[in-house]
């Protein structure tokens, strides 16, 4: 058994990567957030910086891609909201089973998010346009709901996994 789980640990560079990506990303939202935030506020009280009438929908499309995108993330670091104030009475293979139990919860969660988030996206969010600028879809609008349900149904294939490996391995070393 412990060869099967040295042989997948390989991959664990790969969802390092896609961290590392989407935590970029949300990164570079929130400067943009902050920046565009700034620039609508300063503009508003100041004649000669411009205060663009797309600041508004830009800004709240990038919270929401931030806001969705971080929840995928905390699943990765499990740093999510969780109770834990009866695991020190627990055996740790019980715990090890209510992880299991609670990231299948989150994963069928995650696949309403990318199913039924991309057919809102498509229909809905195709039909309009953003109020400040005719050009662009809303599309945009929708998109982060089915985006974070694939971010986090990576990081729950890991976080599964990681739940298994260490049942089999507190199985084997007793």
């Amino acid at each position: 058994m412990p060869s099967i789980f040295s042989k997948l640990d390989k991959i664990k560079p790969i969802y390092d990567k896609i961290y590392d990506f989407v935590l970029l990303a949300c990164k570079l939202l929130l400067v943009a957030d902050i920046l565009i935030t700034s620039m609508a506020v300063a503009g508003r009280y100041v004649s000669f910086i411009p205060d663009p009438a797309w600041s508004e929908e830009i800004v709240l499309t990038a919270m929401s891609y931030m806001a969705v995108l971080s929840a995928a993330l905390a699943i990765r670091k499990n740093s999510h909201i969780r109770m834990t104030a009866f695991d020190k009475y627990l055996p740790e293979k019980a715990i090890i089973v209510l992880d299991i139990i609670s990231d299948l919860a989150v994963f069928a969660l995650a696949v309403v998010m990318l199913v039924v988030g991309w057919k809102y996206a498509m229909q809905i969010g195709s039909r309009g346009t953003y109020v400040s600028m005719p050009s662009i879809s809303r599309f945009w609008m929708y998109f982060p709901i089915p985006l974070a349900g694939i971010a986090m149904i990576i990081f729950l294939i890991e976080s599964m996994y990681n739940h298994f490996k260490r049942f089999f391995i507190i199985k084997e070393e007793k």
